[in-house]
This record gives C-alpha cells, structure tokens and sequence, in this order.
C-alpha cells in the first residue's frame, strides 16, 4: 500500500483555531460538528491554510451553517475554485441542532467555532461551543488571573 502524503499543515490536525475566542466568550458546552465542502477547500486546508478568527455560526431554516470562514482558494483549481467566505453547512444530529437552536434563543448565546481540524481518519471537523460574550471587566478577571497563575508558577519554580 502507498504512503500517504505528507501535508504542509500541522501533524497533529489542526488546520485553524480560533485564540480569541476564549478570551471574548465565556465558552459553556463544546460539540464537534462535520462540515461539507468541495474538494478544492479540502486542500486548500491540507495546506494548513484557514482562518475562523472572524466566523460564528448560526442555525437557519433548521440548517446549521458556519459563516465567515474564509479558506482560501487553492492555486492548483484554477477554474472550480470556491468562494473564500461562503457559507458552509455544519453537520450535526437533529437532536444536537435543536439543542443548539434553543440554547441561541436565550439572551447572550452564540455558536463560536473553537477549532478547525482532521481527524485521524482524514474528515476535517470543526469544534464550535456554545457561549457568552464576556464584558470588558470579566476580560480584566480572567487575565488578572491568568497573570497570578503565572507568578504562581514563577515563584513555585524558583523556591
């Protein structure tokens, strides 16, 4: 049997993850969700390239649909090329889609995508949480104590 290629992107998967996100929301519950693309996003994202810094999801017409995500196009596909920032169905359970429908009504809910990565067996999933969006003093908290954690460990290291 042949090798498989090796790819330009990280060994362990990871294609994209979104670091702000923690720091803006306060995540509650987290969910692996497939996505369905065409063969010139997938790799596009072999290559290690994606950004969800600036995406979220939302559920529409009882659809989940990630937006804002921009994959970049691949330069091999020159003429089926896709849309940097469409819109990408997210694949989940019916029983998870409507959990994560009625969780958004609630004030002050969005679905954040966390990560974007390939599973062992070659599916590129993506990690969305259900969260809050954080005011500018719990920001403050939280790297107050991050800070803390650090001396913490500083001090701990050096006694």
């Amino acid at each position: 049997m042949a090798k498989k290629a090796q790819s330009k992107g990280r060994s362990d998967g990871l294609v994209a993850e979104n670091r702000r996100a923690r720091f803006d929301y306060a995540v509650e519950d987290t969910l692996e969700a497939g996505l369905v693309l065409t063969g010139s996003e997938v790799k596009s994202l072999r290559n290690g390239k994606a950004n969800i810094a600036e995406s979220y999801a939302s559920v529409e017409e009882g659809e989940l649909w990630l937006i804002n995500a921009d994959i970049p196009t691949y330069e091999g596909a020159n003429r089926f090329n896709h849309a940097p920032r469409r819109k990408r169905k997210l694949l989940v359970s019916k029983r998870e889609r409507t959990r994560l429908a009625q969780s958004v009504e609630r004030a002050g809910r969005t679905i954040v995508p966390l990560k974007l990565y390939f599973t062992d067996r070659g599916l590129a999933k993506l990690l969305i949480g259900i969260a809050t969006g954080k005011k500018s003093h719990d920001k403050r908290e939280t790297s107050a104590k991050r800070d803390w954690q650090r001396q913490k460990a500083r001090l701990m290291k050096e006694s």
